[in-house]
C-alpha cells in the first residue's frame, strides 16, 4: 500500500510537469500567432500610407520612414526584424533589445522551406546566451500578393510564470500525498497486524512444537477461511502426532524391557548352570561316611555361595541403574568428594594429581561418587593383563563448568563399539550387565551435565564428564 502511494506521487507528478510543459509551450506558440497576425496588420497599414513605391527595393526606406519598424515594435513589445528575400538583414527594431541575438543573414534552410512550404511560414527554436527564443518567419507581401522581403519575429520564451505555478502545484501535491503517505503507512501497520495476528499464532506455535512433549493446539478468533483451514490441519496433526508420539513411547519402552528382561534371564542363567551341575554331583558322590566328606561339603557351600553372590550383583546393578538419581542438589567440593570415591581402591596405578584443591558445584554426594567408581571401574576392567597399567584422574574447571576426566592406557574402544558405549545393555566383558555407563550417563544429564570420551585402540580411553559449578565460591 505504502509502495503504491509512492509510485502514484511520482508518477502524478511526472504527468504535471509533463502536462505544464505542454501548456507552456503550447500557449507560448499561440501568443506569438497572435503578435503575429497583429503585426502584420500593422505592417500592412505601414505599406498603404508610405509615400514611396511597394517594391522590394523600397522596403528599408518605408520602414526607417517615421521610424516605423521601432513604433510596431514598442507597440507589441516584441523584436521586429526584416530580411530581404536573398536572406540579408535590412532593418531591425531596437538595436539594445536583445544584443548579439540577430543574424545577419538568413540560414539557407529557412529560405528554402518559406519558398517551397505549404503555409509560406517557418517556425523555429534556438538558445542564444541562455535565452531560449521560438522565431516565426514569414513574407512581407504587396497587395498583390507579391512577396517584398521576410519578417522574422524573435519571441522570447519567458517560463518564470509557468516555473512559479508549477512549483506551487508540485508543493500541494507533494502536502496532499504527503498525508496520503502518513494515511496509508497507518491504515498498512494496522491491516497488516489484524492480517498477520493469526499468522503469527500459528508461527509461534509452530516454534514451539516438539516431538518430546505434549504440544497445545491453536485457538485463534475470526479469521479466513484459508487461515483456519491451516489451523485445522495443524491441530489435527497436533492431534495424530501425540497418538504416535504415546504409541511409539510405549513400544520402544516395552521393547527395552523386552530386551532388558532377556539380559537379566540371560545372565541370571549363567550362574543357575553350575550351581545346577555342582548340586548334581554332589547328588551322586554324596557319601556320609567318607573320611573327607566335610571339606567336599565346604567346597559345595562355597561354590553355591559364589554363584548366588554373582545373581546377587546382576540384581543390584538392574536395580542401580532402573532407580533414576534423585533430584537432591548438595553444595560440595568436586574436589574433595573425587578424592573419597577413589579410597576405595587399592590400586596404585590410580594417580589423582588435581591442581586445585577446593572445586565447588551442586551435585548429589552420592550420585557423584557412583559415577567416579564406575568410570574407575571401567578403566581398571579396560587394561589388559600384559599391560602395565596406569589411569589418571583429573578434576578442574572449563569456563563455567566442572570438568572430571577419567585416562587410562587400555584397549580402547573400536570404532565399532563407539556408538553403543552408552547402551545400558551393551558391554564387550565376558560378565556384566553392560549397564554402569548407561547409568553414569543418566545421573550426569539429571544434573545438566553431558560425558563424552575419546579412544584409540591400543592406547587407551579418555572419559569427560562436565557439569556446571558455582561461580561465586570459587
Amino acid at each position: 500500500m505504502t509502495v503504491l502511494v509512492l509510485l502514484a506521487s511520482v508518477l502524478v507528478a511526472a504527468i504535471t510537469v509533463y502536462q505544464y510543459k505542454e501548456e507552456a509551450e503550447e500557449y507560448h506558440r499561440e501568443r506569438l500567432e497572435r503578435k503575429e497576425e497583429r503585426i502584420k496588420i500593422a505592417i500592412n497599414n505601414a505599406l498603404l500610407s508610405t509615400t514611396y513605391p511597394v517594391t522590394e527595393e523600397n522596403v528599408l526606406l518605408i520602414f526607417k520612414e517615421k521610424d516605423r519598424i521601432h513604433q510596431i515594435s514598442q507597440e507589441h513589445t516584441l523584436p521586429v526584424n526584416i530580411y530581404s528575400l536573398s536572406g540579408k538583414l535590412l532593418v531591425k527594431s531596437e538595436e539594445t533589445f536583445v544584443n548579439d541575438t540577430v543574424d545577419r543573414v538568413l540560414d539557407k534552410r529557412i529560405i528554402d522551406t518559406l519558398g517551397t512550404g505549404y503555409e509560406k511560414r517557418y517556425l523555429g527554436v534556438s538558445e542564444k546566451n541562455g535565452e531560449h527564443f521560438l522565431s516565426s518567419y514569414t513574407y512581407i507581401k504587396d497587395n498583390k500578393s507579391k512577396p517584398l522581403a521576410i519578417l522574422n519575429l524573435p519571441y522570447l520564451e519567458d517560463d518564470n510564470f509557468f516555473s512559479r505555478e508549477l512549483w506551487e502545484s508540485l508543493k500541494r501535491l507533494g502536502q496532499v500525498y504527503l498525508l496520503m503517505l502518513l494515511i496509508a503507512i497507518i491504515l498498512a501497520y494496522f491491516l497488516s497486524k489484524y492480517i498477520t495476528r493469526s499468522l503469527k499464532t500459528i508461527s509461534d506455535t509452530i516454534d514451539q512444537t516438539r516431538l518430546d512433549k505434549r504440544n497445545k493446539r491453536i485457538r485463534i478468533g475470526d479469521s479466513s477461511d484459508e487461515i483456519y483451514s491451516l489451523v485445522n490441519a495443524y491441530n489435527s496433526m497436533i492431534d495424530e502426532l501425540e497418538e504416535s508420539a504415546a504409541m511409539l513411547a510405549k513400544s520402544e519402552r516395552e521393547a527395552a524391557w523386552r530386551e532388558m528382561a532377556k539380559q537379566v534371564a540371560h545372565e541370571i542363567k549363567n550362574p543357575l548352570t553350575p550351581m545346577r551341575l555342582t548340586v548334581q554331583s554332589f547328588e551322586r558322590k554324596f557319601n556320609p561316611s567318607d573320611p573327607n566328606i566335610e571339606q567336599k561339603v565346604k567346597e559345595y557351600s562355597d561354590t553355591l555361595i559364589q554363584q548366588i553372590d554373582t545373581m546377587s550383583s546382576i540384581a543390584s546393578a538392574f536395580s542401580n541403574f532402573a532407580q533414576m538419581p534423585a533430584q537432591k542438589s548438595e553444595t560440595l567440593n568436586v574436589v574433595k568428594i573425587v578424592g573419597l570415591a577413589l579410597d576405595i581402591f587399592n590400586e596404585g596405578y590410580i594417580v589423582f594429581p588435581s591442581e586445585k584443591e577446593e572445586i565447588i558445584a551442586k551435585f548429589d554426594r552420592t550420585q557423584l561418587i557412583r559415577v567416579v567408581t564406575n568410570l574407575v571401574k571401567n578403566a581398571i576392567q579396560a587394561i589388559s593383563e600384559d599391560q602395565t597399567p596406569k589411569i589418571i584422574v583429573n578434576v578442574f574447571t572449563e569456563k563455567d563448568d566442572v570438568v572430571i576426566t577419567v585416562a587410562d592406557n587400555g584397549v580402547g574402544i573400536s570404532e565399532e563399539n563407539k556408538k553403543k558405549i552408552f547402551e545400558p545393555k551393551f558391554t564387550t566383558k565376558n560378565s556384566g550387565m553392560g549397564l554402569g555407563l548407561g547409568m553414569v550417563k543418566n545421573i550426569v544429564e539429571t544434573y545438566s551435565g553431558s560425558i563424552t570420551f575419546t579412544s584409540q585402540e591400543g592406547k587407551g580411553t579418555v572419559f569427560k564428564v562436565k557439569f556446571p559449578r558455582i561461580k561465586s565460591d570459587l
